[in-house]
């Protein structure tokens, strides 16, 4: 087959219209097309009034050859890749010793199936709980201000990223096509088919819980077994003469050690208990650059209109999002992060008396206003320490003045864009309705950043008001803190994907600091089980 990419159509276009496109792109008659599939499908919304779909196609043609012979020159027209996905390994008969997935979020979760599709019947251990109990835990802290340590929006199956928008792209690199592979098995687990196609997939929370369950279920009867409630608390090493280190168990909260020398370390990035352990044991970790900032609300009705004009409320284009990037004259850069349409800002603490903010939609992104991180990228010449988990230290200090800031009771602190921008608290909230729970109280945000911060984000809001016209409106809301964009360390790897100092420890995901966001979070547990799987059998990546 040959994949067409770029191919443009109106918005409102008939079902006729993208084979007679498929045709005229190729220089062929309509007879010459033997098959068609959508492959991707977007929007260019640059002009409002004509706003475009765009469409990358694979077609089968009756002489393929000759098409591409005489369009060689063309960019947008290729050979349809492979993107089937192969085991790199299979386990010996006879059983043996079993690797262990520490986390059973994303990362924790692919690592699980794929050592699982290759009959390795791995152990996953999760300090939280199943994701349905995990879940009326997380709703116990948005609606009562109860807050449970080891079950919460950072802890337990399905990991950070059930309670968020659900987005199912990213920008890594991804030769392999791995990332298809994540999405196949997502649709299996029970997710509408369109996110194979959607340039732009997202799931939303509800659904998740039903696909986490179902992938769970797929990796039991594969022969992987689920162990919630295990949280490990440190780890067993056994040093060789020469100095080489290796991991040989695993020590849980309740004082039982589990015998494991292969063990993918997929815990988030909110473990900072497991991190201080892990430094503790001489690990080597290092500090990495991470952003800090708030949440930023607006009606969706705002963004929509601004965004896609006369457009606006089309079925085919949904909620809009979008993504903003601002380099500022002290050096530092602004951006959108983790952008939720018609969803709602939440609770996202894992730690009691502190306050963390996050955004979460659900599939419809039906919920009246839009929200994104409002964040402005630090390093570890900002942390004022050079020890690796300076950056940890740091998000703790953010998130327990915001805690106070908010007056207790898990209520975040927030302020009026307007108020913001004159370095005035707010006394009151404005038109745009706060959807954080437990509640919002009005304070000078401000306040709880460093100056730099503060001064960043002041030079970025008129300059993204010009990109989105109301987006610095004085009644556009800002809720803080928001501490947890990614890992403030890295695990430091190898290129066999192993800790550099202690041999049988594979960092992994978001937590470990290599990847950032559901799918290349679950991309790099790929990688991770697949270097497990070799190192098992006694191969070479």
């Amino acid at each position: 087959m040959l994949r067409i990419s770029e191919l443009k159509l109106p918005l409102d276009h008939g079902p006729e219209a993208l084979p007679a496109a498929i045709a005229a792109r190729l220089g062929v008659g309509a007879g010459d097309v033997l098959r068609w599939e959508v492959w991707k499908r977007a929007h260019d919304a640059r002009r409002k009034a004509a706003i475009l779909k765009v469409y990358i196609v694979d077609v089968e043609l009756a002489d393929e050859a000759a098409v591409l012979a005489r369009m060689a020159g063309d960019p947008h027209l290729r050979i349809t890749p492979d993107t089937a996905y192969r085991p790199v390994a299979r386990a010996p008969a006879g059983g043996g010793p079993r690797p262990v997935v520490i986390g059973a979020g994303p990362c924790g979760l692919f690592a699980g199936l794929i050592l699982a599709e290759m009959g390795f019947a791995p152990i996953i251990l999760d300090r939280g709980k199943a994701v349905r109990e995990r879940t009326k835990d997380t709703w116990g802290l948005w609606r009562r201000g109860e807050l449970d340590p080891e079950s919460n929006v950072q802890f337990g199956e399905g990991g950070a990223g059930t309670f968020s928008d659900g987005k199912l792209y990213s920008q890594v690199k991804d030769p392999r096509h791995l990332g298809r592979k994540v999405l196949t098995e997502f649709v299996e687990a029970g997710a509408p088919a369109e996110i194979l196609t959607e340039a732009h997939p997202h799931i939303g929370t509800f659904r998740l819980v039903t696909m986490v369950e179902a992938m769970r279920a797929k990796i039991e009867a594969l022969g992987g077994e689920y162990r919630f409630g295990h949280q490990v608390t440190d780890v067993e090493i056994e040093a060789a003469p020469g100095g080489a280190r290796r991991l040989v168990g695993l020590r849980l909260k309740d004082g039982a050690v589990i015998a494991a020398d292969h063990v993918v370390l997929a815990v988030g990035h909110s473990s900072r208990d497991t991190f201080a352990m892990l430094h503790d044991r001489g690990v080597h970790i290092e500090a990495k650059p991470f952003s800090i900032g708030f949440r930023i609300e607006h009606p969706q009705s705002w963004i929509d209109k601004a965004l896609f004009g006369p457009c606006a409320g089309h079925p085919d284009l949904g909620a809009a999002s979008y993504s903003l990037s601002h380099h500022c004259a002290n050096g530092r850069t602004v951006y959108s992060f983790c952008m939720c349409p018609g969803g709602t800002v939440v609770a996202a603490t894992s730690e009691p008396g502190r306050v963390v903010t996050n955004g979460m939609s659900q599939y419809s992104r039906n919920e009246r206003n839009a929200n994104s991180g409002f964040v402005v990228g630090i390093d570890p010449a900002d942390y004022g320490d050079d020890h690796p988990l300076a950056g940890i230290a740091l998000q703790g200090a953010l998130e327990s003045a915001a805690f106070v800031a908010g007056g207790g009771g898990y209520h975040a602190p927030g302020q009026r864009v307007g108020d913001f921008l004159a370095g005035r608290a707010s006394r009151d909230l404005g038109s745009v309705v706060p959807s954080y729970k437990p509640g919002v109280r009005p304070t000078d945000l401000a306040a709880l950043m460093p100056d730099y911060v503060a001064a960043a984000m002041r030079e970025a809001l008129p300059v993204f008001g010009r990109k989105i016209p109301r987006y610095d409106d004085p009644d556009a809301l800002l809720t803080g803190v928001e501490t947890r964009t990614s890992s403030p360390i890295r695990i430091t790897r190898g290129a066999d994907f192993q800790s550099l100092n202690l041999a049988g420890l594979f960092p992994a995901g978001e937590g470990a600091g290599y990847a950032g966001g559901i799918l290349s979070a679950a991309i790099d547990g790929i990688k991770v089980a697949e270097a497990v799987a070799r190192a098992m059998v006694g191969e070479e990546a």
